[in-house]
């Protein structure tokens, strides 16, 4: 089941998979886009109580359909909600009950935000999977989330108990129409996914909840499902996953990247050969019109052969080779280009990008620029996490790109550049833009990252509302967002900006030549890829899913394998018997396995005879109380003689003229009957 679709890097995809038996929920988002309806806390006190007056008085006219005619027309920053923010979460998720939940994955940093939503619920009880680094990532952003959003809890005071007066229905048919969509859904039934924000007790919890795995680390669940994060390239620490089960494997693709500037690159070989492959890169899904003249459509025929598994090494080499890494630099450069002109026009640059690898990447390129166009600036790093971050990202090298880590293990060292940056006093980290540290060593024009990308809080707010008049000075920001409606509280807004793109999955182009190179039996993609897909003619099955719709999947077996644990001599047996077996079932790693309580001993095969009464005497001399009895064999037309021990411990002892089988329940009395058999023996 598609709980969203999403909305890019910042907002992932959410699914719930059940997989026998067992119900798995992938990620748990935060949609901080919605953010944009709030209003950023002003500058200037006396403003806001004007405009709390005026929307107070509108509210209480009788007249109420001039009041939202008069509202409509008037969409401006008086327009906002004047209120302490609340959070929007995944609408559908709150329709699952928690307790339900058996296991958690999270695939990105930005996936684990919503989680303490749920890990406060006394009723959770699922098992939480995140890599490392996306563990703590995500850790450092909910962190940095709670310290931010403690300016609107100090400025409008405690929480107030229940629902804000800003959800009261009369209020909400007052908002003008592109608020009223973020916050109540195109259908009007969003309204109960919004969510006052989470402390840092409830962050503490959660975060002892989630078992941190390493990429391509196996870690059983309940002894029946086998989970493996496997690294999908789009951010430090984001990865895609495999699961493994009794009835078949399932892997599930996020957005993922081939060449990433500090990520780990996209491993794809390890989602070879799953029985499902659930494909969730909404990237191309928003990219369809763009790209569409580069993607064979349902008209037209497919250009990509059928045999495409032959070169698939090549095709992928390309790949990693090509555009992917080459339009990240060129981004990152074009960014740094910018930058100077505005420094060298006496502007300030004002940074708000939440990608910490992207940030990493900028902090090194732009200190290599100021040096080489001998520009002597500051750059500051704003942000309550900031010192624990480019602290952490210093010891993570197995998930850093493959170039950095050549660098490191080839020249020991840090890993990024930002501490001798702040060694050399280039880089000036600071928990907030009030701190002392921050004011005493303030000076313009400078390049400051800082957070929140929403605009909405953080100490972009401030340096924003002190830089949006200032025709010289420079936002840099994310594309992807409601331009007008982000900038609404700074109009009007003479400071020059820049919109970024950066990479967040894979091209439509890319998309089938992966999935025949992957070869899974069956495949779950997106309803809007449907004419694109079809078009191919794959060589695979295909299903298509929408948000809030459930598919069911065909049974990928009808039994699931059991391994029986049985001496090593005996599974170099050829033929097949049927015997009655006592032992414990067990399920390990996703797979079944009988261990006996009694250990089947079939070790024995002759081409020749054992002489009978040689044997029964043999036996008797070893103190053994054994009868025998003839019987023709079932198979044909020999006889069998079967002889029996009683004591001192069970046994059964087959005899034909071809071969002998010994069954027993005890080692000891085993390598006595093997023995007396051996020496029993009248011909090979």
């Amino acid at each position: 089941t598609c709980l969203s679709e999403g909305k890019g890097y910042h907002f992932p995809p959410c699914h719930i998979v059940n997989i026998c038996g067992f119900r798995v929920l992938i990620d748990c988002p935060l949609d901080l886009s919605a953010l944009a309806v709030f209003s950023p806390l002003p500058t200037v006190i006396s403003n806001l109580f004007d405009e709390k007056t005026s929307n107070d008085g509108g509210q209480c006219s009788s007249n109420s359909e001039s009041v939202r005619q008069e509202v409509a027309e008037s969409f401006d920053s008086k327009s906002l909600i004047q209120a302490e923010p609340w959070y929007k979460t995944v609408k559908s998720l709150q329709l699952w009950s928690v307790h339900s939940l058996d296991v958690v994955l999270i695939s990105s940093p930005t996936g684990m935000l919503g989680l303490p939503f749920l890990t406060r619920n006394k009723d959770f009880r699922a098992k939480i999977y995140a890599t490392e680094a996306a563990s703590r990532l995500g850790e450092l952003l909910m962190e940095d989330l709670v310290s931010m959003h403690m300016e609107f809890r100090q400025f409008y005071g405690p929480e107030e108990f229940g629902c804000p007066q800003w959800m009261a229905w009369e209020k909400l048919e007052l908002l003008p129409m592109a608020l009223k969509d973020i916050v109540l859904g195109s259908e009007g039934t969003e309204l109960c996914g919004w969510m006052s924000i989470y402390s840092a007790a409830d962050i503490k919890g959660c975060m002892e909840k989630v078992q941190s795995v390493k990429y391509a680390e196996e870690a059983c669940y309940n002894g029946s499902l086998t989970i493996k994060a496997l690294s999908s390239g789009l951010e430090i620490g984001a990865c895609n996953w495999n699961i493994l089960s009794p009835r078949g494997s399932i892997s599930y693709l996020s957005g993922s990247v081939f060449a990433s500037t500090t990520a780990t690159g996209f491993d794809y070989k390890a989602l070879k050969g799953s029985d499902i492959l659930l494909y969730s890169d909404f990237t191309d899904c928003n990219d369809v019109d763009s790209e569409k003249n580069n993607f064979p459509l349902a008209t037209g025929g497919c250009s990509y052969s059928s045999d495409i598994g032959s070169c698939s090494e090549t095709i992928i080499e390309s790949w990693i080779d090509s555009s992917e890494y080459t339009r990240e630099m060129e981004t990152v450069s074009s960014i740094c280009s910018c930058a100077l002109e505005t420094i060298s026009d006496g502007g300030s640059v004002l940074i708000a990008i939440g990608r910490p690898g992207v940030m990493l990447q900028l902090l090194e390129d732009m200190s290599l620029s100021l040096d080489s166009s001998n520009l002597k600036v500051p750059i500051y790093l704003v942000s309550s996490v900031a010192e624990e971050l480019l602290a952490f990202s210093n010891i993570i090298p197995e998930c850093l790109s493959s170039q950095r880590q050549e660098r490191f293990y080839s020249k020991p060292g840090p890993l990024f550049t930002h501490v001798q940056l702040s060694n050399e006093k280039k880089l000036l980290v600071s928990p907030a833009i009030h701190s002392s540290k921050f004011l005493t060593s303030w000076q313009e024009p400078c390049i400051v990252f800082c957070p929140h990308w929403s605009l909405r809080l953080g100490p972009v707010v401030h340096l924003l509302q002190r830089w949006c008049q200032d025709p010289n000075s420079l936002l840099l920001m994310e594309e992807g967002y409601d331009i007008n409606l982000a900038f609404l509280p700074f109009k009007p807004m003479s400071m020059k900006y820049g919109l970024c793109s950066f990479i967040s999955g894979m091209k439509l182009r890319k998309v089938i030549p992966l999935l025949k190179i992957l070869q899974p039996k069956h495949v779950l993609v997106p309803e809007s890829l449907r004419p694109h897909i079809s078009c191919c003619n794959p060589n695979f099955s295909v299903c298509y899913f929408s948000e809030n719709e459930t598919v069911i999947m065909p049974k990928l077996k009808s039994y699931a394998d059991m391994d029986i644990a049985m001496d090593s001599d005996s599974k170099e047996k050829e033929e097949q018997y049927i015997a009655k077996l006592k032992g414990e079932l067990l399920v390990e790693q996703g797979k079944h396995r009988l261990v006996l309580e009694n250990k089947l001993v079939l070790s024995l095969q002759v081409k020749g005879r054992v002489d009978l009464d040689s044997l029964l005497t043999a036996l008797q001399k070893m103190g053994m109380k054994v009868t025998a009895e003839h019987a023709q064999s079932t198979d044909g037309p020999e006889n069998v003689s079967i002889v029996y021990i009683s004591e001192p411990k069970e046994a059964l002892i087959e005899i034909t003229p071809t071969r002998t089988m010994i069954s027993v329940a005890d080692e000891t009395t085993s390598s006595l009957v093997s023995e007396a058999v051996r020496s029993t023996l009248v011909c090979f």
